[in-house]
């Protein structure tokens, strides 16, 4: 009997089926991680809007409409056009900032100056 017990403790098939059982846990872990991520989350929603590294050259911008998913990198360089003025953004001392639309009225009296 001695016999048959050490040659069960020597066969490589007992090694791999170790190895299948670790490579579960670490596929349950990162399944885990994945659904606890939060843009993920917010990936399930219809309408997202994600922007990231916000104001530096890198910024990237990903929205989701529906089905459809378009990404926008940002080139560091300033956009041009022609427009009318919205409004106003104010940075706060805690650092946020704080749109105020202007009404339609006062906006057009300026010509949109």
């Amino acid at each position: 009997m001695k016999f048959l017990a050490e040659t069960e403790a020597d066969d490589p098939i007992l090694s791999v089926v170790n190895l299948i059982d670790i490579f579960l846990v670490v596929i349950a872990a990162l399944l885990i991680g994945m659904a606890s991520n939060p843009v993920m989350q917010a990936m399930t929603r219809q309408d997202v809007t994600v922007v990231t590294d916000a104001g530096k050259p890198t910024m990237e911008m990903i929205v989701k409409q529906g089905e459809r998913i378009e990404r926008f990198k940002s080139t560091g360089q300033a956009g041009q056009g022609e427009g009318t003025k919205a409004g106003v953004a104010y940075r706060m001392k805690d650092g946020s900032v704080v749109y105020v639309p202007e009404s339609g009225d006062r906006a057009a009296d300026q010509g949109g100056k």
